[in-house]
């Protein structure tokens, strides 16, 4: 088992947190190593057909999983450099600042962050500015303070979305620009490399035109020469010296072969639920339970948020292409004006649907019908995406068997809140024409409730606190019972909002980094 030289920093995973982390400290000359158990996702046609994409599956990574009863499942996770960004939808949300602190639901209670909003304001405008975001900040009523507007104006409606738009504001309500993460210049075309078009939610980008973590923040550190980038290394273990307080290797599984790597500081950054593996695995007779687990927190509190995923027809077509850029967040707290005392959460538009895909995601429902049929039925569609907010529960976590198998144990909260959403969005749809001119003897909304394999959102199992007797890291997210172990993805959320996490997860990373240059000097 090779030992390599030491490093600065390693950082386990190349995504949001980890990608976003090495991008910081290189910008320092820290000496850094990149570990991603995957490897640089292909630019082929493939990218941007939704057959490979939706039916087959082309890029879901082949991995089983367990739920509570111990029944396989393939979870829709992506190893690749960039990690889940290469498929996501670019939707950078900023958390409301109300989401920093405690909030009622109908199911629990929301627990309080311990940053507030202010405290995490400056990152959020340094993760924007460098994920180079599309919005407005003001136009939308619930939205925090800030320091700096995004250094790119809201993307445009398609006219069928301003139509939708400019009849909700004649409705009473305030539907504002989606904060997009794509590299367009809409006043100068030939200097985007987005072109805007409709393969961006759920598909790769073949024109390296997503603000994903590969494209903005891993890729220009590739001829750095302080930053050193391994693939298909899978991090099996973390050793640590013989008191137990430091991570003295990195064990890495690579090419069929084992190898050891050494830091003064080791970052964990591989998602929530195998972050959570990580630790658990890499017990030791210092941390019987699991690394950094003696508060037996590590790996509970499993969040993915309660969502929806709804396609509302019409007789008008929809000819949009690009879609995300309307949001709605008229519901995401109790105003008192929808007659319910809880939040509902985020409305926002999805990538645009097409037959494929319809047959991908609902493949019971769609089995007879032809996928030209499909894709009639999608020109004439209206995707939305609804997100409520999913509740920490220490029950709802994530362990592993003797053979290193992940088992997922979840059940889903704040139901009620969420189909309260789809009611609300159903009142909203009858603004805007959806009732009056259906395709069907009815009103149709196609809706997906998202499994527990969609683990996209995935948050929560490593939550960052004051105490360690409740929480896994202290405020810098570094381990509370190690002295160089941090973990910076989604895993240190103590709740997760009702918006989408991504961009919370890279203001962190730039805050934590910023604190390792001040630790490394």
């Amino acid at each position: 088992m090779p030992t390599t030289d030491h490093y600065d920093v390693i950082i386990i995973g190349t995504g949001a947190g980890g990608g976003t982390l090495a991008h910081t400290l290189a910008a320092a000359g820290k000496r850094i190593l990149l570990l991603e158990r995957g490897d640089f996702l292909p630019r082929e046609t493939e990218n941007w057909d939704p057959q490979p994409v939706f039916v087959d599956g082309r890029y879901i990574s082949p991995e089983t999983w367990f739920d509570a009863d111990g029944t396989p499942f393939q979870p829709q996770v992506h190893y690749f450099v960039g990690g889940a960004t290469k498929l996501y939808g670019a939707a950078l949300y900023r958390l409301r600042p109300q989401d920093f602190g405690e909030i009622t639901h109908v199911d629990g209670i929301s627990p309080a962050w311990p940053l507030s909003y202010d405290d995490f304001e400056p990152w959020y405008s340094k993760a924007e500015w460098l994920y180079q975001v599309h919005g407005s900040h003001g136009a939308d009523p619930t939205g925090g303070p800030w320091s700096k507007q995004y250094p790119w104006p809201a993307v445009s409606h398609e006219p069928r979305i301003q139509e939708i738009s400019d009849t909700l504001a004649a409705a009473g309500y305030n539907p504002f620009p989606a904060p997009c993460g794509i590299l367009l210049d809409e006043a100068d075309r030939a200097r985007s490399s987005c072109i805007r078009c409709t393969w961006c939610d759920g598909y790769p980008c073949l024109v390296h035109a997503k603000s994903d973590a590969e494209t903005i923040a891993v890729r220009p550190l590739l001829t750095a020469p302080n930053v050193t980038l391994l693939v298909q290394a899978e991090v099996v273990k973390l050793d640590t010296d013989p008191t137990g307080r430091t991570v003295s290797s990195v064990v890495v599984s690579r090419r069929g072969a084992i190898e050891r790597y050494e830091a003064d500081i080791v970052v964990v950054s591989a998602g929530a639920a195998n972050s959570a593996k990580l630790l658990l695995q890499s017990a030791n007779e210092h941390h019987p339970n699991g690394l950094a687990n003696g508060s037996d927190q590590v790996g509970r509190n499993y969040m993915f948020h309660n969502s929806k995923a709804v396609v509302a027809l019409a007789k008008e077509p929809n000819d949009t292409v690009f879609q995300k850029t309307l949001g709605i967040n008229d519901f995401y707290f109790d105003s008192g004006d929808h007659g319910f005392p809880f939040p509902l959460g985020n409305i926002q538009m999805v990538g645009k649907s097409n037959g494929w895909a319809m047959k991908g995601e609902e493949p019971k429902l769609t089995l007879l019908a032809p996928h030209w049929s499909l894709d009639d039925i999608a020109r004439h569609a209206v995707d939305f995406w609804l997100t409520t907010e999913d509740l920490p529960d220490p029950d709802n976590r994530v362990t592993i068997d003797g053979q290193g198998s992940v088992h997922l144990r979840y059940t889903s909260n704040n139901d009620t809140e969420a189909t309260r959403l789809y009611h609300e969005l159903k009142k909203l749809l009858n603004h805007v024409g959806m009732a009056q001119h259906h395709v069907l003897d009815k009103n149709f909304y196609m809706q997906m409730n998202i499994p527990l394999a969609g683990c996209a959102h995935q948050a929560g199992t490593c939550r960052f606190g004051d105490d360690p007797a409740t929480s896994v890291l202290d405020v810098n997210c570094k381990a509370h019972e190690l002295d160089n172990l941090y973990v910076v993805d989604t895993s240190f959320f103590p709740s997760i909002g009702a918006v989408n996490p991504a961009l919370t997860a890279m203001a962190n990373a730039i805050r934590v980094g910023e604190h390792l240059i001040e630790r490394l000097g």
